[in-house]
């Protein structure tokens, strides 16, 4: 008996350490795949004309209790000389107690989420990170230097200048080659976000820089261009960039969503856009619908009684989830992300 009770109690260990592995990975899990699933339901709904909702996971706390208790009873004195009595109990007890906090996006945060436009700032410092021109400038940007892109929202539907691909293709050549980037000179509390092209470099890259600086009207000598927000330069020497906030963004992706033709015959939801066709350069994420709950799907969400999902086999539509979580963190925060930093004291 003694050994028996050694080993129960040899069995009660700490539950903490195992649960962090176990936890963790599972509520960040559910957390991503909550965000997505409202992210998609929001651009549903903008297609809708219903206006997005967002609720914040704020906080996630779970608290554990082991309890445990084992028990050895003997009669000492036997009723009778054959009674040898003996009574082993034992019992336990687990609670799990995770809270969970929700805030909903209101007011001001809710102007800064979805309303503010995407600092110039932070696209060019993704591009620098190595994401694709061509990619990032569609999905965010309006205008450059008064060059419009593509646009298939209700509010701004309008086809792209021809001047537009031209720039984004060339600079995707030239950030492939490696002679694109940028740096922030620091002038007092200042700050200037400076765009340079990269002088040594084969034929072919020195004429898609000369093809960038002549569409956006920049003087083929300037070798340092400025970076700032709006859609008109104020000089020569002068990218301007007329960025998208995230209500806009979620707005031009709600155009490839898949409507039932009542819906908008009847008027419920927004025709999609009968323009030349979407150019092959814009990202898109094709959101199907249908009756019944889909098959293998990346992520679908439940509205108007059908369900709406991305197919876990489209790697486009996928990847421009992945790109409206960093910068809807971006837009929520306002934070541009690290770049090389050069200050130069003022006199």
């Amino acid at each position: 008996m003694p050994a028996l009770a050694a080993a129960l109690l040899a069995g009660c260990q700490s539950i903490g350490p195992g649960s962090v592995q176990r936890d963790r990975m599972d509520y960040a899990g559910a957390i991503a795949g909550s965000w997505r699933e409202q992210t998609l339901l929001n651009i549903v709904k903008l297609r809708y004309f219903d206006a997005p909702v967002f609720l914040e996971v704020s906080s996630v706390i779970s608290s554990y209790t082991l309890q445990s208790e084992v028990s050895l009873a003997s009669r000492i004195f036997p009723r009778s000389p054959g009674d040898t009595f003996r009574e082993l109990g034992a019992s336990g007890t687990y609670t799990d107690r995770p809270t969970i906090s929700y805030t909903p996006v209101t007011g001001k945060e809710y102007i800064e989420k979805l309303l503010r436009p995407i600092p110039p700032q932070a696209i060019f410092a993704m591009i620098q990170a190595g994401h694709p021109a061509d990619y990032i400038l569609p999905l965010t940007v309006r205008a450059i230097n008064d060059v419009f892109n593509y646009s298939a929202s209700p509010a701004r539907m309008r086809r792209e200048d021809p001047a537009f691909v031209q720039v984004i293709d060339a600079l995707r050549r030239i950030q492939q080659a490696g002679a694109l980037g940028i740096r922030i000179e620091r002038r007092g509390k200042e700050g200037e976000t400076l765009i340079f092209f990269r002088e040594k470099v084969d034929p072919d890259v020195e004429k898609d820089i000369r093809s960038v600086k002549d569409a956006l009207g920049i003087k083929p000598e300037i070798t340092e261009i400025r970076l700032t927000s709006g859609s008109t330069r104020r000089g020569s020497d002068e990218i301007a960039l007329l960025t998208r906030s995230m209500w806009e963004v979620l707005a031009e992706l709600s155009t490839g969503v898949e409507v039932p033709e009542q819906d908008v015959a009847e008027g419920r939801a927004t025709a999609t856009p009968r323009l030349s066709g979407r150019p092959r350069a814009f990202p898109i994420a094709h959101i199907h619908s249908s009756g019944e709950p889909p098959p293998d799907a990346y992520i679908a969400a439940r509205y108007r009684d059908r369900w709406f999902w991305i197919d876990d086999r489209d790697l486009g539509s996928k990847r421009v989830f992945t790109f409206l979580m960093v910068f809807s963190s971006i837009a929520e925060t306002g934070a541009v992300p690290q770049v090389p930093i050069l200050t130069i004291p003022a006199n």
